[in-house]
């Protein structure tokens, strides 16, 4: 199993606020691999600094090989690595199958295509049907045609995975993908996920919710102030003294609700 994300010694400080400090990663392809850690203990940031929303004040970004520290995100985005944001935005004024279509290539991005209504109808074909699968794969397909401002919090998260699917994503940053949905819908936004997983993409995921998300997870590094404290398999991690003392002893499970 080839590693397909790799952050080595990141590190991001605010003029005197370190919010990233030297942290490493591995991200091996085809597998679910969860970030988490209390509020304001780096998450984000770092996942920022791996999608190139934020520049790493040091250390060094790989994706499937190349360094793509310092890049632009539409850059990191063209290789493949995609993100959602805690909050899904979605083009409210277009149908969900609308807002899948927008992530695609279209002839009007290749000049030679461009010229030919053939390879458009050829192409704006081709993505239709694609763009009709993807949506099966999240379970909206019976929503296609309607505005994504109608869905309800759930369905929005899938959108978002929708979205990182129609662009050809090998690896997909989900930050909070379950967060703010009931227990039920969160179950059906990760077993999703899981089924996305079994045919080839890789996912990194933030999440609070470790209670209802850790029983997908194959592997899970935990942060707090900044630094990685603890990594390994979901049971290791979760039964870490470290990990449970940042959780300010309540236990893993019933803190990460909030």
């Amino acid at each position: 199993m080839s590693e397909l994300l790799i952050a080595k010694n990141v590190t991001k400080a605010f003029e005197g606020l370190v919010a990233v400090n030297k942290a490493n990663i591995v991200v091996k392809e085809n597998t679910f691999t969860m970030l988490i850690g209390p509020n304001g203990s780096g998450k984000t940031t770092l996942i920022n600094c791996c999608t190139g929303i934020l520049k790493p004040t040091a250390g060094n970004v790989y994706f499937n090989g190349t360094d793509i520290t310092g890049w632009k995100p539409h850059q990191i985005y063209g290789v493949g690595f995609v993100r959602s944001f805690q909050i899904p935005l979605p083009f409210v004024g277009l149908t969900v199958l609308d807002n899948v279509l927008g992530a695609m290539r279209n002839p009007g991005e290749m000049p030679f295509k461009a010229t030919s209504k053939r390879a458009w109808i050829e192409e704006e074909e081709k993505n239709m049907e694609r763009a009709m699968e993807i949506l099966a794969k999240v379970g909206l397909s019976e929503r296609w045609d309607m505005p994504s401002s109608s869905l309800g919090a759930a369905q929005l998260k899938l959108l978002e995975v929708a979205k990182g699917l129609s662009s050809g994503a090998k690896m997909i940053a989900l930050d909070e993908p379950i967060g703010g949905v009931d227990p039920a819908s969160a179950h059906e936004i990760l077993s999703h996920v899981a089924e996305l997983k079994k045919e080839g993409l890789t996912f990194f995921v933030v999440e609070h919710r470790i209670d209802i998300a850790a029983p997908f997870a194959d592997y899970v590094y935990a942060m707090d102030l900044g630094t990685i404290i603890s990594e390994g398999t979901p049971d290791k991690v979760l039964n870490d003294p470290k990990v449970i003392e940042v959780y300010l002893g309540k236990g893993v499970g019933s803190t990460c609700s909030e």
